[in-house]
């Protein structure tokens, strides 16, 4: 087997080669913005879920076009001693329009990096949908999701997003749910599978067209612990450009 060293430089060239692409992304996308959040998971469950508080930096890009749309962010959690970067996470997905017809092929990769430890790989493909009701403008998919733990895990996920303008553009509410199978046991020959819920509801102030102040509330069972669920809201600032 490879070194854990030699593992861990190499996503981290994966996770700086995103980095690098979301740079050059900005200069052509249509929406996006730059998050600080910060994180009250210690003041609310004590250090057996995070030793401190801390902040996470996240840039958020959104790109239609006549092909269809891409959407990525990335992560960075000042978790670390002495609030050094503890974790990187990306996600990136595209949806394939193909002429009239409402279901877009989806595709997308999530992975990253801690201090010390690999976020595993995931690969998705599935079918992608978008309505409106109201102001509210929604996208969902569901797709086969591929986890790259020590044993594959085969697995389905569900996801359901929404945005809406509020009070002339002066309120933004925005967020998602996901839903998603993985092995319990991620060494398992005969895997016994586990469903996590995450949702991350947003609602953001724009006090300028660029300068937004807002809340995000992480809601989360049998993510950060098996079989528990955590409630954990954020102070955060956003500029969007």
């Amino acid at each position: 087997p490879l070194p854990p060293v030699f593992i861990i430089r190499f996503f981290m060239k994966k996770i700086l080669s995103t980095i690098v692409f979301c740079v050059l992304v900005s200069h052509f996308s249509i929406a996006q913005n730059l998050q600080l959040h910060y994180d009250f998971r210690n003041t609310l469950y004590g250090s057996s879920l995070s030793k401190t508080n801390y902040i996470t930096a996240t840039f958020e890009m959104f790109k239609p076009d006549r092909y269809g749309s891409t959407f990525m962010f990335v992560d960075f959690d000042f978790s670390g001693s002495k609030t050094n970067l503890g974790t990187i996470y990306a996600e990136i997905a595209r949806d394939i329009k193909i002429d009239s017809f409402p279901v877009m092929p989806h595709i997308e990769y999530n992975g990253g990096i801690g201090s010390g430890f690999v976020i595993d790989n995931a690969f998705l493909a599935g079918g992608s949908y978008n309505f409106d009701i109201g102001h509210f403008a929604f996208n969902t998919y569901l797709a086969y999701k591929l986890h790259t733990f020590e044993r594959l895990s085969h697995d389905i996920q569900w996801t359901l997003s929404w945005v809406a303008g509020l009070l002339s553009d002066r309120l933004t509410v925005s967020g998602f749910v996901d839903v998603w199978t993985e092995n319990l046991d991620r060494s398992s020959a005969i895997p016994d599978k586990k469903v996590i819920i995450l949702s991350e509801p947003q609602v953001w102030y724009n006090i300028f067209h660029s300068f937004s102040v807002g809340s995000e509330v992480k809601l989360s069972y049998n993510f950060l612990a098996d079989r528990k669920f955590y409630v954990i809201p954020t102070l955060a600032v956003k500029y969007t450009f």
